[in-house]
């Protein structure tokens, strides 16, 4: 019973570290197709993901402080 653990930790390892070869095998593989045309539309997304993450943050920030000045809370920096 005490061989049980260190067969199947074995057997993990070795099938998590196949796949994770093969899964950055082929993501390097396809990153090499046409790199150049998604170079652009993936900057232009990750801007308007950015700009729309900082427009949350501000509408929550902006949200819970006008909540918390309706009850009445001491909104004060000591």
């Amino acid at each position: 019973m005490d061989w049980f653990p260190i067969v199947a930790g074995t057997f993990k390892g070795l099938a998590l570290a196949t796949a994770m070869f093969f899964a950055i095998k082929w993501h390097y593989d396809q990153g090499k197709k046409g790199k150049e045309t998604e170079r652009r539309a993936l900057f232009r997304s990750a801007g308007k993901i950015a700009a729309v993450f900082a427009l949350a943050a501000l509408a929550v920030s902006l949200l819970t402080f006008f909540l918390l000045s309706r009850v009445s809370l001491n909104l004060t920096l000591p």
